[in-house]
């Protein structure tokens, strides 16, 4: 449902040509998130290591895929905010929906760990 909404208010938005509002507080918040979420995703690699945690190792792949999303709104963002591609924000947008659409997907199927039980 959150990849449906993404990707049909980005396709609105290019198609109407509307520029998105910069948001400097924004570029800041995202390129934190960018910095932290492998620095956290690393550390959680290393405890579920350490407990032998399947749940935690997995919990370590979420927090990488934060990373990803970050950068590619980080890209959107600053393109937006420094060159004034208005368009770039919601491409950022367009292009974080099949990384959406997947993890959406794999929460639906419900798969999961053998630890978790």
């Amino acid at each position: 449902m959150l990849a449906a909404y993404v990707a049909y208010d980005s396709a609105v938005t290019l198609i109407q040509r509307k520029q998105p509002d910069r948001s400097f507080i924004g570029i800041v918040l995202a390129i934190v998130s960018l910095i932290v979420m492998p620095l956290l995703a690393s550390a959680k690699r290393k405890a579920a290591a350490n407990l032998n945690s399947a749940a935690l190792q997995a919990d370590s792949r979420q927090t990488s895929l934060c990373a990803y999303l970050s950068a590619i709104l980080v890209g959107g963002l600053a393109l937006n905010a420094t060159v004034g591609w208005w368009w770039a924000d919601p491409v950022a947008a367009l292009l974080m929906v099949p990384i959406i659409a997947n993890e959406g997907k794999e929460a639906i199927k419900g798969k999961a760990c053998p630890d978790c039980h």
